[in-house]
């Protein structure tokens, strides 16, 4: 059974929508539970997410943590019951019986991996950006693929790196990719081009490359951070 776990900081606009996508793609009997961990949202956040899970039969909980998806999602999967974790961002939608894809990669000894993923978009370069993510290659990942892991080898990684602020779904996928257990369900995950539409998409895909290359010639997870800060996170 799955886990899925969703870090979420003033996810208002996005919670019941999401909440509502994965009860009506999945079957109950694969769901062991819905964890929304929150960052100490502003918003009415917590809120929705209480009212949603008071609404349906599947279990919804919502606890709080420190801010930090690293933090978030590692408490979510110590409260997590099944056995395979699913992390999903909150602007991002699995495809439909996305449960049963994922079980059914397990069940062939896949034991971690992501969707293909669209964004939300037309443009030219969030579109070509998309395609790239059908290749099981390490370059084309990103935590907005979404990320499947058994409990087991999670743990056995020792979970996401809560050094790093930013760049810890890429950590975790090294981790995985250097045990040569990584998989891309070759069904559409889609994910909002919100951050891109905010800013320069093409400027902003820029400073998402340096950050890669900078990890890759050994910045610190504070170098990584500082970067982040200024020039994405304003």
């Amino acid at each position: 059974m799955l886990s899925i776990i969703i870090p979420v900081l003033n996810e208002s606009e996005n919670i019941t929508a999401l909440l509502t996508h994965l009860v009506e793609n999945s079957r109950a009997q694969h769901i062991s539970e819905i964890i929304v961990v929150d960052g100490g949202s502003t918003d009415t956040t917590c809120q929705l997410t209480t009212n949603f899970a008071e609404n349906t039969t599947l279990s919804v909980q919502l606890f709080s943590s420190e801010r930090g998806r690293a933090k978030q999602m590692n408490l979510g999967a110590k409260q997590a019951k099944g056995d395979i974790l699913y992390f999903l961002h909150a602007d991002s939608y699995p495809p439909k019986d996305f449960d049963s894809l994922i079980i059914s990669e397990v069940q062939k000894d896949n034991l971690a991996g992501c969707f293909r993923m669209k964004f939300k978009s037309t443009h030219w370069w969030l579109r070509l950006a998309g395609w790239f993510t059908k290749f099981n290659w390490r370059a084309c990942r990103g935590g907005d693929q979404s990320q499947f892991i058994i409990k087991d080898l999670f743990n056995e990684i020792g979970g996401y790196d809560e050094t790093y602020t930013i760049y810890e779904d890429n950590i975790l996928i090294s981790e995985l990719y250097e045990r040569k257990q990584f998989v891309v369900i070759q069904h559409w995950l889609y994910s909002s081009a919100r951050r891109y539409e905010h800013h320069s998409i093409l400027k902003l895909q820029y400073h998402f490359l340096t950050i890669y290359v900078k990890k890759f010639f050994g910045a610190s997870a504070d170098d990584l951070y500082a970067y982040y800060q200024k020039y994405i996170q304003k």
